[in-house]
């Protein structure tokens, strides 16, 4: 497929240049001059209709004499490329004005060929992975008639707990915007009007990722500031990105439901972003403000939604019902509708739908092409994180012979997709178990013995059965993890340890004495730090897809060499939660010296065990620090060189340094630039992402690698609400990974 070279550099620069395709503005002026003349045609119903969004039903009949009226802008969840085409028709040649409908789907990490869940994607350390799978959903998805999908979901989430965290690009602001902007070019192409083109809906704005407890569609408190450093950046990128449409998140952030929060979506979205596309509502959160207690009606949900800056409302209706009732009472403005309807109008326009509204209903060629297999293939390899390889047990070694292929998740086409496939076919997957017996041929002997049947199974009378399987052989490849139901939406778990008696698996297949490989596929960090104990080595995929079977394979047997990193912290155990790398320094940090649950002498004097921020039974790292990822091979990072020492605000800092290959196999390296401002007029993390870069190396090979940045992008929100670059001290480090590499210092002045 094609490869879009000029994706890195534009985009590991963001959120702070603008990547925007480039508009024609003539083109948009015509666009605007066909907007005005098609809203002065327009009554009042049919514009309140354009800002109606339903979900597809199976009578056909009843959905067009709603859409011959003019009373639906667009339709989610209609596949069939006949009925997009139908539906399309009557809108197009039986309503009074002619307006195409939008065909809208939730394409989260692929259509027909599955992509590795988002989370996975982003371990890859790499945009151009994320490019690539949104690019391959909408080129699949299109030739369905869907021409906007909800996604990228761009949550900064540092709770695993919470289900949703599988949709996004894990707990780091920096890592978030670079992956979610790539998403953003990868669905909208070079064009929007280009056929193949599907608008991107950035979600959910914002702060849906911090909900308490790590609990789907629960209360957020996140104050302006940090709400400004942390969570919206990775929106403004998108919007940089030239994102289409913005949808609305579900949670209230202290107190104000996101579907009428007039600063969100109208001082900061449209007034500092500039913002000219589609604000959708998320599925009913409009009426959903009323559970909220953010409203006592569907009348008075409908007045809010829309005088905050909702555009469109998602199948819950209040917008068609209450609205004609507020605009003649005065609680809201015509003005405030035909704003609305011309946001419509113009993505439509961009999206060329007035000119070309019909879908060839051949769209199974665009399926499955194996270019998409490839693409998702290699996405999956470089999603893997190597998390233990003790004794160099990985790659597997020819004199290995016989192996056992055990676990719930070896052979789980469905399960191993992940959440968020609606339209995903098992009957395409490739699992471990087929790819393995693909692999080696005759050459191994594969003993397949699941042990569990699903990753909820608690029967031990399987687990006795496979570990006795496993003792005949030479290693153990133990896959495990979680069903693909048990992340997502709705998903989200109070324990994160293995489910039904996968654990128990581990620990028996261990007891054989042969090398365990545990292979752990799932939507979210786990608790594995017992597993991780008793394994040989252990990979970790999150759902990695249709292709995910043969790039673990490949992984496996070392034709493919693992370089993904973690994009999320892994706790040790849940009450470690929230834990995440980018945190403020306490007034007391813990030194290392404190004492330890069960290091505690009887009687101890209160204050004798250090007055520190620390777990006493937890200790004081995660399980695996964020941008923690092994190799088969080794790196080393050597002469870390500053461009200067002492740098003015509007300088660029350049970062070199020599990294050597030191190990006997040819691998890639996420390099990492983090930096810290010491010393600021609000505490600061204590470490923060700024950089990252993929280098392949052969073995002995060494690269004097650089990195750029602008000291304007160490600007924050400060004491007084200002983005400024504060002048004063910076630590930086260049490191395999966020709790690594060696200080050096720098400072910034007037």
């Amino acid at each position: 497929m094609k490869t879009m070279k000029m994706l890195s550099a534009c985009l590991l620069l963001l959120p702070f240049i603008s990547c925007t395709q480039v508009q024609d503005t003539e083109n948009d002026a015509v666009i605007e001059q066909k907007i005005e003349t098609l809203l002065s045609r327009m009554t009042l119903e049919e514009k309140i209709g354009q800002m109606n969004q339903i979900s597809s039903y199976g009578n056909i009949e009843d959905m067009s004499g709603l859409i011959k009226k003019g009373e639906v802008g667009s339709i989610l969840n209609e596949v069939d490329p006949v009925r997009v085409n139908a539906l399309q028709r009557v809108a197009m040649e039986e309503s009074r004005l002619g307006i195409p409908l939008l065909m809208a789907r939730d394409v989260i990490h692929g259509f027909k060929t599955i992509f590795p869940i988002p989370l996975g994607q982003a371990a890859s350390f790499n945009p151009q992975v994320a490019e690539d799978g949104a690019r391959v959903a909408a080129v699949e998805a299109s030739a369905a008639g869907i021409r906007w999908t909800f996604a990228p979901m761009i949550d900064v989430a540092r709770d695993p707990r919470w289900g949703r965290m599988a949709e996004g690009c894990g707990e780091d602001t920096y890592l978030t915007s670079v992956m979610g902007a790539a998403m953003v070019k990868g669905f909208q192409g070079d064009s929007l009007n280009h056929p193949t083109s599907i608008a991107a809906c950035p979600k959910h704005f914002v702060g849906y990722g911090a909900a308490e407890g790590g609990r789907d569609y629960n209360s957020t408190f996140i104050p302006e500031r940090r709400l400004r450093n942390v969570y919206l950046p990775p929106f403004e990128a998108a919007a940089k990105a030239g994102a289409a449409t913005f949808m609305t998140s579900f949670n209230d952030n202290d107190g104000a439901p996101s579907t009428g929060n007039t600063f969100i979506l109208k001082d900061v979205l449209r007034g500092e972003w500039g913002f000219d596309g589609i604000v959708v509502s998320d599925w009913a959160s409009v009426a959903e403000m009323i559970a909220h207690g953010f409203a006592a009606d569907s009348k008075e949900a409908a007045m809010k939604a829309v005088n905050a800056g909702v555009d469109m409302e998602m199948v819950s209706y209040t917008f068609v019902k209450e609205l004609p009732g507020l605009i003649k009472e005065g609680k809201v403005k015509k003005s405030a509708i035909d704003d609305a309807v011309r946001n419509i109008l113009r993505i439509k326009f961009r999206l060329g739908l007035f000119d070309n509204p019909y879908v060839d209903e051949k769209w199974i060629e665009e399926l499955y092409a194996p270019s998409h297999l490839e693409a998702a293939k290699q996405a999956a390899v470089e999603s893997a994180i190597l998390l233990k390889n003790e004794k160099e047990t990985l790659p597997l070694q020819s004199s290995v012979k016989t192996v056992a292929v055990v676990g719930p998740m070896a052979n789980a086409p469905y399960d191993q997709l992940g959440t968020w496939i609606f339209d995903g076919d098992k009957t395409k997957t490739v699992t471990p178990l087929k790819a393995i017996k693909e692999l080696v041929g005759d050459k191994v002997q594969v003993i397949y013995e699941p042990g569990l049947t699903y990753s909820r199974d608690k029967n031990m009378v399987g687990v006795a059965k496979a570990a006795a399987a496993a003792a005949r052989a030479d290693v153990i490849l133990a896959f495990v993890g979680e069903e693909a139901i048990l992340s997502g939406e709705a998903h989200c778990l109070a324990d994160l340890n293995l489910q039904g008696a996968q654990s128990e698996l581990i620990a028996a297949l261990a007891k054989t004495g042969k090398p365990v490989v545990t292979v752990v596929m799932a939507g979210r960090p786990l608790t594995i730090g017992k597993e991780v104990e008793l394994s040989s080595a252990v990979l970790y995929s999150f759902h990695p897809g249709t292709m995910g079977g043969p790039a673990l394979a490949d992984l496996l047997w070392g034709k493919a060499v693992p370089s993904g990193k973690t994009p999320v912290t892994f706790p040790k155990m849940v009450g470690q939660i929230p834990v995440y790398y980018a945190h403020n320094s306490s007034g007391r940090p813990a030194t290392r010296n404190e004492v330890l649950l069960n290091d505690i002498p009887l009687e101890a004097g209160q204050t004798s065990l250090g007055c520190t921020s620390f777990y006493m039974d937890a200790g004081f790292d995660p399980l695996y620090s964020f941008g923690y990822g092994l190799s088969y091979t080794t790196f080393k990072y050597d002469n870390v060189k500053l461009s200067s020492a002492n740098l003015k605000k509007e300088d660029v800092l350049t970062v070199t340094f020599d990294l050597e290959n030191t190990g006997k196999y040819e691998g890639t390296e996420v390099a990492q630039l983090y930096v810290q401002d010491k010393f600021a007029s609000v505490t600061r993390p204590v470490r923060e992402l700024k950089r990252f870069a993929r280098v392949t190396l052969k073995p002995g090979e060494k690269k004097n690698v650089s990195f750029e940045l602008p000291i304007s992008e160490l600007a924050f929100w400060n004491i007084d609400m200002v983005k400024t670059v504060e002048a004063g001290d910076f630590a930086l480090w260049v490191a395999p990974d966020s709790q690594s590499g060696e200080e050096v210092f720098f400072k910034v002045v007037d």
